[in-house]
């Protein structure tokens, strides 16, 4: 009996039966929103504790996002960065260039943009290497930071391998015939000298072509290129060698004999010309054509005379 009456006091305190309109007017907050109003209510009892300070760090947080944003909008981080970093002891004060023979160093660090104050922390190497890349005989650069306050740079520098007339202008060309620069000055005036249209491109083939034949290589001042197919050279002394298209190197060997059995090239001559294989043309210099024009008609006189005291 006794336990029976427990029992049913246990049930009805778990089991409170509800009137039906009572169930109809209840509201339950979304799932989402339980936890945040359960927060704003023990916030409201005082049943979560604030840190001391944290109202003043709060708005120092607002102030400073604040004034990041208006930073960036305006464009002025940069400006910031750099004035904070050269202030706390980033500001560049050497430049280390290397492997610069053309290069000039104030072309490199006016590209880098030093103004005495530039920070090395806000300096952008990329960019840099980028600008200095384009300089004319810039062929590879790099470019470090070493901190506190330098920069190196470190350039590799295209070769200069002949000068290229194009018209009336003169370019400093690599051998595979890329330009470089305007030739400025007197200083690569000893390199050879590449004449007419794709004489650049061929350029990259004198060296094997002229292989065998130093000597006369030697005395070449000007490879003038004709009708983009063949060569003529132009000598030292004023001699012009015409070379065939095909078998340069039968040619030169025919040069190089005539020049050693009748000392052909130090003759009073303008010309050779062998762009036929089994024949050689030479042409003669003005003045000495007119010798030999005047020696034909002594001899022709000569004779005459003679045929006539006989």
């Amino acid at each position: 009996m006794f336990a029976l009456t427990v029992k049913n006091m246990r049930r009805s305190r778990h089991r409170v039966p509800l009137a039906i309109d009572e169930v109809e007017d209840a509201f339950v907050l979304p799932r989402p929103l339980r936890r945040a109003v359960r927060f704003l209510v023990s916030l409201g009892s005082g049943r979560i504790n604030i840190p001391a300070h944290t109202g003043t760090v709060s708005t120092l947080v607002l102030l400073a996002a604040t004034g990041l944003y208006g930073m960036s909008v305006g464009g002025h981080t940069q400006v910031v960065a750099e004035a904070t970093t050269s202030a706390a002891g980033f500001a560049i004060e050497d430049v280390k260039v290397s492997g610069n023979d053309e290069t000039s160093e104030i072309e490199i660090l006016q590209l880098l943009g030093l103004d005495g104050t530039t920070s090395l922390v806000a300096l952008n190497a990329d960019a840099a290497r980028l600008k200095i890349a384009n300089l004319p005989w810039v062929q590879d650069v790099e470019v470090r930071k070493v901190y506190p306050k330098a920069v190196e740079v470190k350039l590799k520098e295209r070769k200069a391998y002949a000068i290229w007339q194009h018209g009336s202008e003169l370019s400093l060309i690599e051998k595979d015939g890329s330009v470089i620069a305007p030739l400025r000055d007197n200083k690569f005036a000893k390199l050879p000298l590449f004449v007419g249209r794709d004489a650049e491109t061929a350029a990259a083939s004198i060296d094997d072509q002229f292989a065998k034949w130093p000597e006369i290589r030697s005395h070449v001042k000007a490879f003038v290129r004709v009708a983009g197919r063949r060569w003529d050279l132009y000598l030292d002394n004023g001699v012009i060698i015409k070379l065939p298209e095909d078998n340069i190197d039968g040619a030169l060997a025919r040069l190089t004999k005539l020049d050693k059995d009748q000392n052909l090239l130090q003759r009073d001559i303008a010309a050779v010309d062998l762009r036929i294989d089994d024949r050689t043309a030479i042409e003669l210099t003005p003045d000495a054509a007119v010798r030999r024009q005047a020696a034909v008609d002594a001899r022709n006189k000569a004779l005459k005379k003679a045929g006539q005291d006989t």
